[in-house]
């Protein structure tokens, strides 16, 4: 990510670093069109403090976040900032905090509702392999069937079933949940799955799509390493979008 600028002395130097690197996320979220009005949700462990979590202020933009408003919540979702006037939404923490409880290597979580992932949650089917980013994906992810909205702890058993060892789940008729080691790991994912939901939607809008045979999906899988770039997964791709966001605003390092 481009050079921070000095950090809050409230917070400690790499929770700062979390805190602008998530508000950073927020703001690529709203560039893209990837927000929804004043829900969803993007949450990130706080470095070096064992169940600590980043949200981000339930009323509150993805366009307006920034590192300071950032509410900092335990494993239950209860507010750990006392003097964050915001509040949480229990709608969005339960199953976040469902899976960076249980999934050790969850550092980062992200549930939108965009139109093209909504859509394909909702297509019986769902994903399928007709381009070349949902090639990428197939075999790798779980689904869930609708139970209305997360409010409600004990579908959590039935969440982690279905998530199984995959990390991204596909809520259907609701939306996705994409984890990563990184932000800027499950940014990416997030990015690949987009891509291939709104393709999928263009190329069905059309007529009947090809699909992807098995066996070259396998080789596709197989490949990928090689355009792999140094710095990590997804680094250089958010790194590239931060770059944007910071000409069109940089109150987000705030």
């Amino acid at each position: 990510m481009a050079t921070q600028i000095k950090r809050n002395s409230k917070y400690s130097e790499s929770e700062w670093a979390a805190r602008q690197e998530l508000a950073a996320c927020y703001r690529v979220f709203a560039m893209m069109g990837w927000d929804e009005m004043i829900y969803n949700h993007i949450t990130v462990k706080v470095p070096d403090e064992d169940g600590s979590y980043l949200i981000n202020p339930y009323g509150m933009h993805f366009s307006e976040v920034t590192a300071s408003s950032l509410i900092k919540i335990d494993i239950d979702g209860n507010k750990v900032d006392a003097d964050n006037p915001w509040h949480v939404n229990r709608a969005g923490f339960v199953q976040h905090s469902l899976f960076h409880r249980n999934v050790p290597d969850a550092h980062a979580i992200i549930h939108t509702h965009t139109t093209a992932t909504m859509a394909v949650c909702s297509l019986e089917g769902g994903l399928q392999p007709t381009n070349f980013y949902a090639c990428n994906l197939i075999g790798h992810m779980g689904w869930h069937d609708f139970e209305g909205i997360t409010v409600r702890d004990e579908e959590g058993v039935r969440l982690l079933q279905n998530l199984g060892d995959h990390r991204v789940l596909m809520l259907k008729n609701h939306g996705p949940v994409v984890m990563g080691k990184s932000l800027p790991a499950a940014f990416q994912m997030y990015w690949v799955l987009q891509r291939a939901c709104e393709i999928q939607l263009a190329t069905m809008s059309m007529g009947k799509p090809i699909m992807v045979p098995d066996e070259v999906i396998a080789v596709h899988q197989r490949d990928q390493y090689q355009v792999a770039i140094p710095g990590g997964a997804g680094k250089a791709d958010f790194d590239a979008m931060v770059r944007r966001v910071d000409k069109i605003d940089t109150s987000w390092r705030d």
